[in-house]
């Protein structure tokens, strides 16, 4: 079977697994999505995506969880029931697990409450915010449209596209390129690309944005993605003002250092890009 009927049937049970995250998804039920048997689909998958299909539902899970408690008000029961687990204490022992504190506490001291303007009403040490001069970029590109936490859908099909090809190599930089403000523009329309710095320009063929060069306000945010709203926050309505900068007509970028398919959530590294005149 050729390698791109393999990484569509994957790509498809990658989608899948985004879009039914509240449902019972059963090997089985993801084998049919695959279209391939049941007895070594699973195999191929993990072999393709470097995790079981297990392990990327409870990652999934626990990453909306975290935006959940991060950014919203649902109460940690509903938020573990959404998340599949049947008692808060077992939702509260795995998320613990993975995010270093329980989901009560994570929701009151997580990394995005250190952005809260109304505590941290001006820049210190600990958010240091370097100007840097990017040069020209051309990033190879996958289309996302829809929630900010889903691109990872968007990777995963733009690593499996270069990778078929013969164009990952060692030192290959992960780009979130966002061309919407997601307090403007409703989650469903939200518009962003997955992109890839390959160690030379991408052959004709493959999509590609060229990335603005000029400079950038860069923050490196540690912790998990679902905190990084804070951070924005932090970035546009206190440091931007403080600094006599003013912000470019240009997406913001987010550089993601690690990956979190081997790191902890409370070790994720990423650079927020803010384009400056």
């Amino acid at each position: 079977m050729p390698q791109h009927t393999y990484d569509t049937r994957i790509n498809r049970v990658t989608a899948f697994i985004y879009d039914h995250l509240d449902e019972e998804l059963d090997l089985q039920r993801l084998a049919d999505v695959a279209a391939m048997s049941p007895y070594h689909w699973h195999r191929v998958y993990t072999a393709m995506r470097g995790e079981t299909v297990a392990t990327t539902v409870r990652r999934l899970r626990l990453m909306r969880a975290a935006d959940d408690l991060a950014n919203g008000d649902l109460p940690v029961e509903a938020v573990a029931k959404r998340s599949g687990y049947d008692n808060v204490q077992s939702f509260t022992r795995i998320f613990a697990e993975a995010y270093g504190m329980p989901p009560a506490k994570y929701r009151k001291q997580g990394s995005h409450a250190a952005f809260n303007p109304a505590q941290n009403p001006a820049p210190i040490a600990h958010y240091d915010v370097r100007i840097v001069e990017l040069p020209t970029m051309v990033a190879a590109t996958e289309d996302h449209t829809g929630s900010f936490m889903n691109i990872g859908l968007a990777f995963d099909r733009l690593f499996g596209r270069l990778g078929a090809a013969g164009l990952l190599a060692p030192g290959v930089r992960m780009l979130g390129i966002y061309l919407d403000d997601p307090s403007a523009v409703p989650e469903q329309r939200l518009r962003s690309h997955a992109g890839a710095i390959l160690p030379s320009p991408p052959p004709p063929g493959v999509p590609s944005v060229t990335l603005r060069a000029g400079p950038y306000a860069v923050l490196r945010h540690r912790g998990p993605y679902a905190d990084m709203r804070g951070a924005y926050q932090w970035l546009f309505g206190v440091w931007l003002p403080q600094s006599g900068r003013e912000p470019a007509d240009a997406p913001v970028l987010e550089e993601y250092l690690n990956s979190p398919r081997d790191t902890r959530p409370a070790d994720l590294l990423s650079d927020l890009y803010v384009p400056l005149v």
